[in-house]
């Protein structure tokens, strides 16, 4: 949606001291009229659901959300995570409403997080102990947690990462991955049910990997990989994300050698290996030259993971293409498969087995139009005109509406320490579904 410019007016100047860069201006919203809130935010109810109220301790988190950092080793975060206040909020009601994330989710939230240091500081490791018994975890899995410093503080990060990626990622759908009915969600067998498996395991394995390499976990290190090129890689300097480890740790963090009985259980594990193969997709190789006046006489090279908004994007072109499946017996190994109708998207002469890349679901989506156990609806959610307001608000129409958003404009470097900038104001149109 491009906002549409009225006016622009500069007032007083504003001086930023200390600082002779700009960084990018954050606008204050100031509305003319009550408004939505925008289609990733979850602040008020819809069509009448009555949200349950926030408990002190997400207050607490919103309040000390200035000191939340996502993971260092995310330099490209998309538009959706540059709010470190939604960021508390979201978490904090993952935490309190929802129990889902392979049970990495508990009814407590996860404040207090054990700083960087050594497991021999008894106050250090008294708190990660803490950490992993407010993790709703199986026996197998609190022992896991338990004897690895790092791992509680790697779930929470994970469990992080694949909430904002999915909310991104359907920030313009009809279901914006909410937490409002993800717990009914999780208990069919959807489309939407599919993608969150393979979210969530996809950013487990990332953050796994990246946890390992940045030293964050002490049973693990970079990528062990005996081959050359690692070698000499650790020789200078360079830490590659150990994929491997990752890999092989989550597998026996969720079980899988298990093999699943009915359908639900196979199509489950079916995409957790789909969101596990997705990391193993970006992993990329990165390589650095070093000699004399950057000449390339010596190059390293290492096995880096890409950004973890590309893993999102991938998961959701396999969500746009998923397939429905069903199970039968193979009768040459006497066991049950998942095999699908369709075959890459075309009616098949017989039952097809799905590739291990495809996501697939069991039964139909509802439409996520209306207020249901699964979502909150569309009503009141903004979109675009051209883009998306039809499909999304269901056929019901749209409002429109005009806010006043003030920015930074005009800013010049002055010296020899300040930026001076002037306030200017634009109106902006807002498009809203009807209830």
């Amino acid at each position: 949606m491009r906002p549409r410019a009225r006016r622009i007016v500069g007032t007083s100047p504003r001086v930023h001291k200390g600082s002779a860069r700009l960084s990018a201006p954050e606008a204050s919203r100031t509305s003319t009229s009550p408004l939505p809130s925008p289609s990733g935010s979850e602040a008020g109810p819809r069509g009448g659901v009555s949200r349950p109220p926030r408990e002190a301790a997400c207050r607490d988190a919103e309040a000390e959300a200035g000191t939340m950092r996502l993971p260092p080793w995310e330099t490209a975060l998309p538009p959706l995570r540059s709010s470190l206040v939604a960021t508390a909020a979201t978490y904090c009601l993952l935490l309190l409403q929802v129990d889902a994330y392979f049970g990495l989710t508990g009814k407590e939230t996860l404040t207090q997080f054990p700083l960087l240091g050594s497991s021999t500081n008894p106050a250090h490791w008294k708190a990660h102990l803490k950490q992993c018994d407010l993790l709703r975890l199986s026996q197998k899995q609190k022992r896991l947690c338990r004897r690895e410093p790092g791992l509680a503080e790697t779930l929470r990060d994970a469990i992080r990462l694949g909430v904002l990626e999915c909310q991104y990622q359907f920030r313009n759908e009809r279901w914006n991955c909410s937490l409002d009915g993800r717990a009914n969600l999780l208990k069919r067998g959807f489309k939407e049910t599919g993608f969150l498996y393979a979210v969530s395991s996809a950013a487990l394995t990332h953050s796994l990997a990246r946890a390992c390499s940045a030293g964050r976990m002490e049973r693990c290190t970079c990528d062990d990989s005996p081959d050359l090129e690692n070698r000499k890689a650790w020789q200078w300097g360079v830490c590659g994300d150990n994929l491997k480890y990752s890999i092989r740790f989550l597998k026996n963090f969720l079980g899988q050698k298990k093999v699943g009985k009915d359908l639900r259980a196979k199509v489950d594990i079916h995409n957790t290996n789909v969101g596990i193969k997705a990391v193993k997709n970006g992993l990329k190789t990165t390589c650095k030259c070093h000699g004399v006046s950057g000449s390339c006489a010596v190059r390293t090279c290492w096995k880096q993971l890409s950004p973890f908004h590309e893993t999102g994007k991938l998961l959701k072109l396999r969500y746009d293409g998923a397939v429905k499946v069903f199970s039968t017996t193979n009768d040459a190994m006497g066991q049950s498969e998942l095999v699908s109708p369709q075959h890459h998207g075309r009616l098949a002469k017989g039952p097809t087995v799905p590739r291990p890349t495809d996501l697939v679901y069991m039964e139909d989506s509802p439409s996520f139009c209306r207020s249901s156990r699964y979502s909150v609806g569309t009503a009141g959610r903004t979109c675009s005109r051209e883009a998306n307001c039809d499909s999304m608000c269901c056929g019901r129409g749209y409002n429109i509406q005009t806010h006043i958003v003030t920015f930074s404009c005009h800013c010049q470097v002055q010296w020899c320490c300040y930026v001076e900038c002037q306030k200017c104001m634009q109106e902006e149109v807002v498009y809203s579904c009807k209830q």
